[in-house]
């Protein structure tokens, strides 16, 4: 995970080079633990959520504290989970590595559970085409990296095939999620390299 990625002025993030956004959908309550500086470590906060062939991003609607937006590459994602619970909203429950700096040690950054609520509409659109994107993107990185590695790169899921999963992706009515049919375009041609904290560059 990375805290506060880098935005654009209307709250879209800003690209990978090779990033492909897949969806968005709007009126998600976000929860998530081990936030520096929060209350108990522990954020709760509405807004929206970003997936792409890399990573899935939570954009506040208001920032709670330092937090307005949450980045989970997808191939540092486990223990995803979707719930019913009878008596409250359907969520995907799951766990996220931190992205690590190259200069950092590994143990002094804890791994995060999230929770993600469908508070509005349902989510039948969204929840089939996360778990499969994320199941695709595990087997694509298994298929190039058949020994474990101990820093995998987050944006290796670039490669991984999703026009065709987008393609026959089946749309729920009662579901607002958006699919993107073509990328969104902004005025900008920004492009991010890497997780690592550096300036952002123009594409060529």
């Amino acid at each position: 995970m990375a805290l506060n990625p880098q935005l654009f002025p209307n709250g879209m993030p800003v690209p990978f080079t090779n990033e492909l956004f897949v969806l968005v959908r709007d009126g998600v309550e976000f929860e998530v633990d081990k936030i520096p500086g929060s209350q108990g470590g522990r954020v709760k906060a509405r807004g929206t959520i970003y997936l792409s062939n890399i990573r899935m991003v939570f954009v506040a609607s208001q920032p709670v504290g330092i937090f307005f937006a949450f980045d989970m590459p997808l191939l540092y994602v486990h223990d995803e989970k979707f719930n019913q619970p009878i008596f409250h909203c359907n969520n995907i429950s799951g766990h996220v590595e931190p992205v690590v700096p190259e200069n950092e040690h590994r143990a002094l950054y804890s791994t995060h559970s999230f929770k993600i609520l469908f508070k509005e509409g349902g989510c039948g659109t969204f929840v089939p085409l996360f778990l499969n994107l994320i199941s695709s993107v595990r087997q694509y990185n298994q298929q190039v990296n058949p020994t474990p590695q101990p820093r995998m790169d987050p944006l290796q899921a670039a490669q991984t095939p999703v026009d065709e999963m987008m393609r026959h992706a089946y749309v729920d009515p009662n579901d607002p999620t958006r699919i993107y049919l073509q990328q969104p375009t902004t005025q900008s041609q920004l492009r991010r390299r890497t997780y690592q904290s550096q300036p952002v560059e123009g594409s060529m």
